[in-house]
């Protein structure tokens, strides 16, 4: 028993420095065969003395038993992110602002890692847990996948407690190497390297993680200071001392913006050489004695930014123009082409918004045209290669029938419509809106369950939700629907008859009444059968209402349909009362006002944002023409600035506290 712990130390601490060897120093000193029998070895060991197997064990990198679900964990130092900013100007801008606060400032420049942030927490130089970023405040515990990643140390070369931030994603490599399995066990393709990372790491069985291949480059310590530790570039050789991969190779120090724009262009140049996916560059302040002098807002750090790459453009050809309708039978034309991949995913569609957007362009079908996602996000028809245009091509014609039920459709404004509240489609759109995330909320809804409930009859008005147990037995004899998965959306069902107010009036798809409208107006009633009995006048002169969404409020109260289907709600228990706070209307300093908050404030922002909003007044993010005041703090940059050009009236902490008392 002496010699097999003794030989398990032994070969453990062989194999994690070839590991430490080959993924950080790219310096390996033994071949792949002779990893392989040394890793064999040990394996056979601990099969042979399973008392003796150790937490950091390499072979605990196959992955485990399954797991139920995944734990919430509290980050003990919040994971923010920071703000986005997207060319050369707001570079320059940046740069500036922070020489207000700092004097000859000098920045560590790293490539953005297009994954997901994990922390990863050891004790002693042993990893004890890993977590996902999740909203920055509460995570989800994902050690068990995380053991599996083989770019993750499980013992570090030194025995010290440590949490350590990085990006957990998948090599184009590897990624590649997934999609072709996926192809041959006739499963859908993964869209890009990100989307594969974070459901790989996400997967209850941490086998199935194990064979995607993932990868962890580690970039920030929480606590440097803790470790003698004096700016963000020591951090990283730290980390790659301890055993990490680091993008020490790829990043970079800059003293001025023209340094930062020159780093900028050429890695955006190498991009797609790089064996992973990036999309941008994360700028930080590199001393931290400055970072602290700079500090946070009250929710992204004020010492660092991501510079966003601009978006990607590629040309494809347009194959059809295909129309679809909306919950509130609006038309809306998609370009349909040949799946090509933009900024990191592939894409086969695009939307063309309304007619007019097409004639605009003129598009065509056969036209070769340029896609790319705007803001890196929403794929986007850029515009037509009217050089590349074929002799035969014929212009775009507006179809005049709804494509589902063949109602002749009626124009509005820019916009084409079916006039048929009984559309098909009108109603699938309409039930997968109410029960969307900013409405009614009721998870694990998604279109094809909506899709498949309304086929079976089992779903065809909003109400119909809350009848939804009824039909139990016959749901679950569905193909992919268990037990378990019914029983999860029942609750959520049964959960969301507890929702406050605002949510139901989003929910009911009243047109033009968007997420922000709905809240006002939960906010001013305070009940449904207020708003429903409200008139024009009262409506058209509540703030942020007026008169285009006070008549659309009016004809849809007017609407016997729709009150029988409120009054249906209410005798299934659907909560139709505001939860929230009231608001104040007495303070007319506050009321109906518009405020910026911008600067260093003796309390976080949302404290004022939450005071002044429950006085009726509204908060935003940029100063306009129509800002009424303009709440200054120390160091406030550049929308202090712009309020002084605009004349708008500034106001300190103190002449703040006075305006509330008023």
């Amino acid at each position: 028993m002496e010699n097999a712990i003794k030989r398990i130390d032994e070969l453990i601490s062989i194999i994690n420095k070839s590991s430490y060897e080959y993924y950080v120093l790219d310096n390996p000193t033994i071949t792949d065969q002779e990893y392989d029998d040394l890793y064999n070895e040990l394996l056979l060991l601990e099969n042979k003395y399973p008392e003796l197997k150790r937490e950091d064990s390499p072979t605990n990198r196959v992955g485990g038993e399954a797991i139920d679900k995944f734990n919430k964990v509290v980050h003990k130092t919040p994971m923010l992110s920071f703000d986005d900013i997207f060319n050369e100007e707001e570079i320059m801008l940046f740069d500036e602002r922070i020489r207000k606060t700092v004097s000859n400032p000098s920045y560590t420049l790293e490539p953005k890692m297009d994954g997901l942030s994990g922390s990863l927490i050891y004790e002693k130089g042993v990893l004890v847990r890993a977590a996902t970023r999740g909203d920055g405040v509460t995570g989800e515990d994902i050690t068990i996948n995380v053991k599996t990643i083989k770019s993750v140390p499980l013992r570090l070369t030194k025995d010290i407690d440590i949490e350590v931030r990085g990006e957990i994603y998948m090599s184009k490599k590897s990624f590649d190497k997934a999609n072709k399995e996926r192809l041959m066990n006739n499963e859908k393709e993964f869209a890009n390297p990100r989307n594969a990372a974070a459901g790989s790491v996400r997967q209850l069985d941490s086998k199935i993680t194990a064979k995607r291949d993932l990868d962890f480059m580690a970039y920030f310590i929480p606590n440097p200071e803790d470790y003698n530790i004096s700016n963000q570039d020591e951090s990283i050789s730290f980390l790659r001392e301890l055993g990490f991969v680091t993008n020490i190779k790829l990043n970079g120090l800059a003293k001025s913006s023209k340094d930062i724009i020159n780093y900028v262009d050429n890695l955006e140049k190498e991009r797609d050489n790089l064996p992973f996916e990036i999309d941008g560059v994360v700028i930080k302040v590199n001393s931290l004695e400055d970072e602290k002098k700079l500090g946070f807002t009250s929710r992204v750090p004020r010492w660092g930014i991501a510079y966003k790459f601009p978006a990607k453009e590629v040309l494809t050809t347009l194959k059809e123009i295909k129309y679809t309708v909306g919950r509130t039978g609006k038309i809306t034309p998609n370009a349909i082409f040949n799946p090509v991949h933009v900024a990191g995913s592939l894409v086969g569609k695009a939307t063309l918004h309304n007619y007019d957007y097409i004639l605009d362009k003129d598009i065509r079908v056969n036209d070769t045209i340029s896609v790319r996602k705007a803001g890196d996000v929403i794929p986007e028809v850029v515009e037509v290669k009217l050089d590349r245009r074929k002799s035969d091509s014929e212009k775009t014609i507006m179809i005049e029938n709804c494509p589902i039920c063949n109602t002749k459709l009626i124009k509005k404004d820019a916009n084409h419509f079916c006039p048929n509240k009984d559309c098909p489609a009108r109603h699938t759109e309409g039930l997968t809106h109410f029960v969307s995330r900013d409405a009614m909320y009721i998870d694990g809804f998604g279109e094809r369950i909506i899709e498949d409930f309304y086929n079976e009859g089992f779903l065809r008005s909003v109400e119909d939700f809350y009848s939804l147990y009824k039909h139990k037995d016959e749901i679950m004899i569905l193909d992919g629907y268990g037990e378990k998965s019914v029983n999860n959306l029942l609750d959520a069902i049964t959960n969301s008859k507890k929702n406050s107010l605002e949510r139901l009036i989003f929910a009911l798809g009243i047109r033009y009444v968007g997420k922000k409208t709905a809240k006002i107006l939960a906010i001013y009633f305070g009940e449904m059968d207020k708003l429903m009995n409200a008139d024009y006048e009262t409506l058209k002169d509540i703030n942020d209402v007026g008169d285009i969404i006070a008549k659309s409020i009016v004809e849809y109260f007017n609407n016997e349909e729709n009150v029988k289907l409120i009054n249906k709600l209410k005798e299934l228990n659907v909560n139709m009362k505001y939860l929230g706070e009231k608001v104040d209307a007495s303070n007319e300093n506050i009321y109906g006002k518009t405020f910026v908050i911008t600067g260093t404030l003796s309390k976080s922002r949302d404290v004022y944002k939450e005071k002044l909003e429950s006085l009726g007044g509204k908060v935003t993010g940029s100063v306009t023409s129509k800002t009424d005041y303009v709440l200054v703090g120390e160091n406030p940059g550049s929308k202090y600035d712009k309020a002084i050009s605009l004349g708008i009236k500034i106001i300190d902490e103190k002449e703040y506290e006075n305006l509330i008392n008023l």
